[in-house]
């Protein structure tokens, strides 16, 4: 391999972090952070270093994918989705896992100020969230191989973050808070439907036993349904948990969702399905904010 395939330039690494999904790890700080603000508890350190953590944690975990899914197999000459850098020998593994140890550093140190400010118990779910991160798809008995991995991002991308992200400014937990979080969390689950379903053929090939790869590729369609319902769902319960009516612009968002929905069921065309990817986030990112304004109002 040449000196220019060891060392990929900057484009090549941001593709690998895949941005389009970036807002996966936002969104939720955004929704915990307008918590924050409605109770007069809002932290701007704190915050930012939340959505470092968040961010580098994914970040981290997409470098580890992209590694891991080579090493298992799971990413050949056939794939159907975006580029993967290690597959396409743009990256050595070797590089690629250093590349994804920084990432796992940097939100360890942005996670440190957390530490000291929200208490020890911080490190313990900070450490968990690396760790999952790292070992998402390492080896048969993964996250991403047993298939429990759509559990893993509900709840880390959910209420973990978004409740997270709140309790790192308001040095309290609010069981509203985690309540709202699963509304991300549901979608940030759906991205990964949409990734499973799209990739059946070359997981089951792999033996990565994603929920559609046990059940189908009708139930990844339908499972996407119920996390768009279970977002909707989630605003109507915050919002009469809160009596706050406002909570319910975020409703604006659902149309997209159910849009997106039809696309998932009438096609298998990778062509298709890789800019849904992006669209899911992009719905993601818009019900948080919608969710968000709604709060603070």
């Amino acid at each position: 391999m040449s000196s220019k395939e060891e060392r990929p330039n900057w484009t090549i690494w941001i593709r690998a972090a895949r941005p389009k999904t970036l807002w996966a790890a936002v969104a939720p700080g955004l929704l915990g952070t307008a918590f924050a603000f409605g109770d007069d508890a809002f932290h701007a350190l704190s915050a930012c270093c939340a959505f470092l953590v968040a961010v580098f944690i994914q970040v981290g975990t997409n470098y580890a994918n992209d590694y891991q899914d080579f090493a298992q197999g799971a990413d050949t000459a056939e794939r159907k989705g975006p580029l993967r850098i290690t597959q396409a020998g743009l990256a050595s593994p070797q590089a690629v896992r250093m590349a994804a140890a920084i990432a796992f550093l940097i939100a360890f140190l942005a996670g440190l100020y957390l530490v000291v400010r929200g208490g020890w118990f911080l490190l313990f779910v900070g450490l968990v969230s690396i760790l999952c991160g790292a070992i998402y798809s390492a080896g048969r008995y993964s996250l991403a191989y047993l298939g429990i991995a759509d559990l893993f991002v509900l709840v880390f991308f959910g209420p973990v973050a978004v409740a997270g992200t709140h309790y790192v400014q308001a040095l309290s937990f609010s069981w509203p808070v985690a309540l709202a979080g699963l509304g991300p969390g549901f979608l940030a689950t759906a991205i990964l439907l949409v990734n499973n379903t799209r990739d059946i053929a070359e997981d089951e090939a792999a033996g990565k036993k994603t929920l559609v790869v046990r059940w189908g590729r009708g139930a990844g369609v339908l499972l996407y349904g119920v996390c768009v319902a279970g977002a909707a769902l989630v605003v109507v319960a915050s919002a009469m948990l809160a009596s706050n009516w406002w909570m319910l612009i975020a409703l604006i968002a659902t149309p997209w969702g159910l849009a997106n929905l039809r696309t998932l069921r009438a096609t298998s065309d990778p062509a298709v399905l890789n800019p849904l990817l992006g669209s899911t986030s992009r719905l993601l990112l818009a019900y948080c904010l919608l969710f968000s304004l709604g709060r603070i109002m």
